[in-house]
């Protein structure tokens, strides 16, 4: 079947899937995969130590398709410096470039002359119509049910997305509780053109560093073994629920601040449960998906499944 939509088009790819920018595991294995499978990889530039290191990577890709791909920023890290990441990805003319989380004015002010494609991750409809003011060439819209940082105000995918689609006249894109053709259809039916999931491609063979226990996880997991940490901050997000997020409700419940949560909500107690498994010490992101995800197969076995179960359904429709 015929799978081509604006965002398709826009991106010069075969199927209307983005894999999110997934921090510290969003690398070249991944994105390859990805892309050739048909949608559009990413890497994450702001989980790398350097942007020589985001030049590799760009170039690892680039060795394993020729087919389109993308850089994620996650602009909000406690304002780590990005300028000298994007230079990279300029000087290396990547086809598109995401953001989320931040202000990605200066993103769009360094990005003027190229022909980049700008991907914004919103949670609202008043950020999309910032996003479409600014000059970006379709948004990325996540419901309270997706995994990583969300909106606050805990709208979900089915209410937000046609309310996005009203609102703005570039494409949109759906995101949030989407692992399978089922959930593709429900976000073409609802407006979008495309769906980015996150939670999903982390249980793939290819999602390489990813900790095994962190996979078995998703996948043994259900719908309601997530939870929402860091809502006393105003950037809430969506974990696996484990001991240490019940330890951070606990400082949040107590009061305590941003000094009191950070060693337990940073990227180091991140990255010592998804690399490590540490449950006790690390934390993992994960969205209600993880109550629709039963195994772990290659991307492109999972594309296959998608697209397969979108075609079934299309054709029950009738067209």
């Amino acid at each position: 079947m015929n799978w081509k939509t604006d965002v398709t088009d826009l991106l010069g790819i075969q199927y209307p899937i983005i894999q999110g920018g997934l921090a510290y595991l969003a690398y070249s294995d991944l994105a390859g995969a990805v892309s050739n499978a048909g949608g559009l990889g990413q890497i994450t530039a702001m989980s790398l130590p350097n942007p020589e290191a985001l030049r590799s990577e760009i170039h690892k890709v680039r060795s394993m398709t020729d087919k389109p791909f993308g850089v994620n920023f996650a602009i909000g890290q406690h304002g780590r410096p990005f300028s000298h990441f994007l230079d990279v990805a300029i000087e290396e003319k990547v086809p598109v470039i995401s953001m989320t989380g931040g202000n990605p004015a200066p993103i769009f002010e360094q990005l003027k002359g190229t022909s980049i494609k700008k991907l914004v991750l919103v949670a609202a409809k008043r950020q999309a119509q910032k996003a479409e003011e600014l000059g970006a060439d379709a948004v990325m819209v996540v419901g309270q049910e997706g995994g990583g940082h969300l909106g606050k105000s805990d709208i979900g995918t089915m209410v937000l997305i046609p309310t996005v689609v009203d609102a703005v006249n570039i494409p949109v894109i759906a995101s949030g509780g989407i692992g399978d053709g089922r959930g593709l259809m429900a976000a073409l039916s609802l407006g979008a053109e495309g769906i980015e999931m996150g939670t999903r491609f982390i249980a793939t063979k290819e999602c390489i560093h990813a900790n095994e226990k962190y996979k078995r996880r998703l996948v043994e997991g259900t719908e309601n073994d997530t939870t929402v940490i860091k809502r006393t901050l105003g950037m809430p997000a969506r974990a696996i629920a484990n001991p240490l997020t019940e330890r951070i409700l606990e400082i949040e419940k107590d009061g305590g601040d941003y000094e009191a949560l950070k060693e337990f909500i940073s990227g180091t107690a991140n990255r010592k449960y998804i690399y490590d498994g540490d449950e006790e010490n690390g934390f993992g992101w994960a969205g209600q998906v993880m109550g629709l995800i039963k195994d772990s197969p290659s991307v492109s076995e999972l594309f296959e499944r998608v697209m397969k179960e979108a075609e079934e359904i299309r054709k029950t429709w009738g067209n």
